[in-house]
């Protein structure tokens, strides 16, 4: 009875795997195996594979020693005048526009790389400029000077579903080309810190360190994500893998091909979950779904558009919403001047808005505080204050300030938006701790 039962869910696989790769050729499909037609995904990734390479980022780093500054203990010690160091990252990439030679990668395989390699499945090797790169998402354009490339057409991510069959592709451990497969665990993943703007397809398919930027494809062969993080409490894959879905890739390429970097556009709103407590004050039933607006910025795009406080946003351009971070996804990913759509729940009855993106102002971070001296900031699409350029060897840059931070409170207080910096650092209380977020990590710069 048991061989029975096994023989056919055995049957039932092969049948459900040889209808989602379609019919085969006789020329390219595996032989007959006991009269049974064997299924494999070989036909699907000869087409694939050489889409995806091998990136390696060499970082040179100029050592700080003060002693390195002393004549003679450089004289007795045989060291040069410039001590530095050479490290390298591995990852992967994507070819996604072989015409031009843009392949997609993951901002941390380059970052701070004074030299980027791109190797080819087929070995040839090439050194890529960088195009725009996005931290926020962790996601990089480069550009190589290459012909007889392959690519990997972009499916719609928004089409996946749990249970769907992907294939991992990437250089994990720098071992090279390696392919794993799974199955889509769980979409719209969020809250992990791992990046600022977070809307993950987890996956059990094996992703290991080295297959950071590579493809998650589907069974057609086309590009549904691009492998970035993975959960690794021992420090192997334990079938817990993330990837940024192919729609958020498109999105932030449209804006790094343009301008090289991402011109986010910003409404001006404080928010929060709609829990059941909040629901129920607000007389709505516990099924609607939904964020609630706690606070519109004064001569804001929520303002200019009659967003108010207590307004609970279901909608953006039609696309229903029921987390922050999904606002924020949608918000954070559309241009400067972009009309946006706002469907609303506000004392009962539904509200259609609509408001116009403007460009997130920046200020001197001097205007602040003096602990900000040499830096440019700026309010983040929802909440924290996002610190976009800092000069070295300024204050700030000695303190520990770095592009990119987000500054997301003071001590035990939370930091909304630059007012709410402001106010804080006007009177601190020392030890200061500065609670900031980096590469998806939360750190704390402490002040004596």
């Amino acid at each position: 009875m048991n061989k029975i039962y096994y023989q056919r869910r055995w049957n039932l696989l092969i049948t459900l795997i040889l209808i989602l790769l379609g019919p085969p050729s006789s020329a390219d499909f595996p032989p007959v195996l006991n009269g049974q037609t064997m299924p494999s995904l070989a036909p699907m990734l000869d087409k694939v594979l050489p889409a995806v390479v091998n990136i390696s980022g060499a970082q040179t780093q100029t050592m700080n020693n003060p002693l390195f500054n002393d004549p003679f203990f450089r004289y007795f010690f045989n060291i040069p005048e410039r001590s530095e160091r050479k490290n390298q990252s591995r990852g992967s990439g994507v070819v996604i526009d072989a015409s031009k030679g843009y392949v997609i990668t993951n901002n941390h395989v380059i970052d701070n790389a004074n030299e980027i390699t791109v190797t080819l499945k087929d070995g040839r090797e090439f050194k890529a400029q960088v195009v725009g790169t996005d931290p926020e998402t962790d996601v990089t354009l480069i550009k190589i000077p290459a012909g007889g490339l392959s690519e990997l057409p972009l499916a719609n991510s928004d089409e996946l579903r749990v249970g769907d069959f992907v294939v991992a592709i990437g250089n994990p451990f720098g071992l090279g080309q390696t392919v794993t497969s799974g199955i889509v665990s769980a979409l719209g993943r969020t809250g992990l810190n791992i990046e600022n703007y977070e809307d993950f397809i987890q996956t059990d398919a094996s992703i290991n360190p080295g297959n950071s930027g590579g493809a998650l494809v589907n069974l057609r062969g086309e590009l549904v994500g691009v492998n970035t993080a993975i959960i690794a409490p021992n420090g192997g894959n334990v079938g817990i893998g993330f990837a940024i879905p192919s729609n958020m890739v498109q999105q932030v390429v449209s804006h790094l091909v343009q301008y090289g970097k991402v011109q986010r556009g910003s409404l001006g709103v404080v928010l929060q979950e709609l829990d059941p407590k909040l629901a129920s004050a607000f007389g709505l039933n516990s099924n609607i779904k939904g964020v609630v607006v706690t606070e519109v910025k004064d001569d804001s795009p929520a303002q200019h558009a009659n967003l108010t406080p207590g307004d609970v946003i279901t909608a953006i351009n039609n696309q229903p919403v029921s987390r922050v971070s999904e606002v924020r996804n949608r918000i954070g990913l559309l241009r400067i001047g972009n009309e946006v759509s706002i469907t609303v729940i506000r004392k009962g009855h539904l509200v259609n808005l609509s408001a116009i993106l403007e460009g997130t102002k920046t200020l001197d971070g001097s205007e602040v505080s003096e602990y900000l001296e040499g830096a440019v900031i700026q309010n983040v699409v929802t909440e924290g204050v996002q610190i976009t350029e800092v000069a070295k060897g300024s204050v700030a840059w000695r303190i520990g300030f770095r592009p990119d931070d987000i500054i997301i409170g003071l001590g035990r207080q939370r930091v909304k938006d630059l007012d709410e910096l402001k106010r804080l650092l006007k009177s601190p209380s020392y030890p200061l701790e500065i609670k900031i977020q980096r590469n998806g990590e939360r750190l704390t710069i402490l002040l004596q």
